[in-house]
């Protein structure tokens, strides 16, 4: 009996390239608008303002706080228990009735967990913003406003590239649990190449290769990122002095 069969992942090349699309599209658009979110609500979740500041805490806190497939599992799940949730379903209401897809079950659960940790990546990165840089856009003249749009968030947003990496390839990864809401993706894909031909190390260890290799091409690509915008954070390495010859 071979080790590892390869007729099994050749043959489900189709099946594996569809869930791939399906990750992809799942964690790119959840990103986009988790990110798109958490820039505004950043800014009030360091607002000294308890009554602006509260609630974006409370939202981040509770996202942070339990797991994903929690989050996933209530709102496909639980949605439909809701009397007057049933009762627009009923009505053809086109808002509610998206709530009986998957696919933006899915999409709402990974959009609103990553954006509570980009809020804290993001706030976080706002509070250790150098204290020059803040004085020097005083010392010009610019309002409050005009310091957070020129000084605070473009130097917070270059500084939080590290940490936003790991919530970047957490989100690819954690991803998986599409399949819990009947969605293909990789390991979904993978799951029904393991019922189909009983080969469980076969789909599930290639479906990790693929993780892997998606992982790898993000870490690269946040390696550049970094590379290029936070270059001036980089130590510089002591040169040399030539001997006289």
């Amino acid at each position: 009996m071979e080790l590892f069969d390869f007729q099994v992942i050749t043959g489900s090349l189709p099946e594996f390239w569809r869930g791939l699309l399906m990750t992809l599209q799942l964690t790119g658009i959840a990103l986009l608008c988790g990110f798109a979110g958490a820039v505004p609500l950043a800014v009030a979740r360091v607002s000294k303002n308890r009554w602006v500041s509260g609630p974006v805490a409370a939202y981040t806190y509770f996202f942070r706080g339990t797991p994903m497939l929690v989050q996933l599992l209530l709102i496909y799940y639980g949605a439909g228990q809701w009397q007057w949730m049933q009762a627009a379903w009923e009505a053809g209401n086109p808002v509610w009735l998206l709530f009986r897809e998957p696919f933006f079950c899915a999409l709402l659960a990974f959009g609103l967990n990553t954006c509570a940790y980009t809020i804290e990546i993001i706030a976080g990165a706002m509070r250790n913003t150098p204290h020059g840089e803040v004085e020097a856009a005083k010392a010009m003249g610019m309002s409050r406003f005009k310091a957070l749009q020129r000084i605070v968030l473009p130097s917070a947003l270059r500084r939080m590239l590290p940490s936003y990496s790991n919530e970047v390839i957490l989100m690819l990864q954690g991803s998986a649990i599409a399949s819990a809401v009947t969605l293909v993706d990789i390991t979904g894909a993978a799951r029904n190449v393991y019922s189909r031909h009983f080969a469980p190390f076969e789909a599930f260890v290639f479906a990790g290769l693929v993780y892997l290799v998606l992982t790898f091409l993000l870490v690269g690509m946040f390696k550049y990122a970094e590379g290029r915008w936070l270059a001036h954070l980089a130590p510089r390495k002591a040169t040399k002095r030539k001997e006289a010859a």
